[in-house]
């Protein structure tokens, strides 16, 4: 993994660690994606010259990877299992395993549903997780959602306590999943409940 702090003009230069302030701009290549992560004062202009940068480094690859672009406070998935050892220094100990990105698939799911074809489980789950996504819930709140679904099914009739709910949110949270993702497994937890209660 390598860390970059990117300048107003859009040079980088190689860091140890990340102080992650307003005003700052950082990229990170974990070799499997490229985050650009923005402090909230960052101009429209830097941003772009920052996100040419990555684009840059990115062509450059043998095999190009995924650029997410990162907002300050809006930080989200496996970058924020990355965000605390990025803080502290610790990037040679840091060799995270990135599953491949989750994207709801609507607007193919729709196309079959105007062309007459009625939605499979997959397809019923693609539109109960689009809509979720849809919400602009936080990431957070999503992953007390999941915890609490999860928890209700292995539990059954046996309600799980808040302290179990809040301890299983923060292994979710801590997990490398994408808020896509979230949504996708909550929606999928919803849609087999609704269909087995029928």
């Amino acid at each position: 993994m390598k860390l970059y702090s990117v300048g107003v003009r859009g040079g980088l230069k190689k860091i140890n660690k990340a102080n992650f302030l307003e005003d700052e701009v950082f990229l990170i290549d974990d070799s499997k994606t490229i985050y650009l992560w923005f402090g909230s004062n960052i101009s429209k202009k830097r941003r772009d010259l920052s996100k040419n940068k990555a684009k840059l480094m990115n062509k450059k690859k043998e095999n190009e990877v995924n650029i997410q672009i990162i907002a300050q406070n809006k930080e989200y998935g496996a970058f924020i299992a990355i965000k605390d050892t990025l803080i502290k220094g610790e990037i040679k100990k840091l060799n995270l395993e990135r599953r491949p990105e989750l994207e709801i698939q609507f607007e193919e799911t729709l196309e079959l549903i105007e062309a007459g074809i009625s939605p499979d489980l997959e397809g019923e789950i693609t539109l109960a997780a689009h809509k979720l996504s849809q919400q602009k819930k936080t990431y957070k709140n999503l992953c007390q959602t999941l915890a609490k679904r999860q928890l209700d099914l292995t539990k059954g009739p046996n309600k799980a306590s808040k302290n179990e709910i809040q301890k299983k949110a923060q292994e979710i949270f801590e997990s490398s999943s994408t808020y896509e993702e979230i949504c996708w497994l909550i929606a999928q937890l919803n849609v087999i409940a609704d269909r087995s209660s029928k």
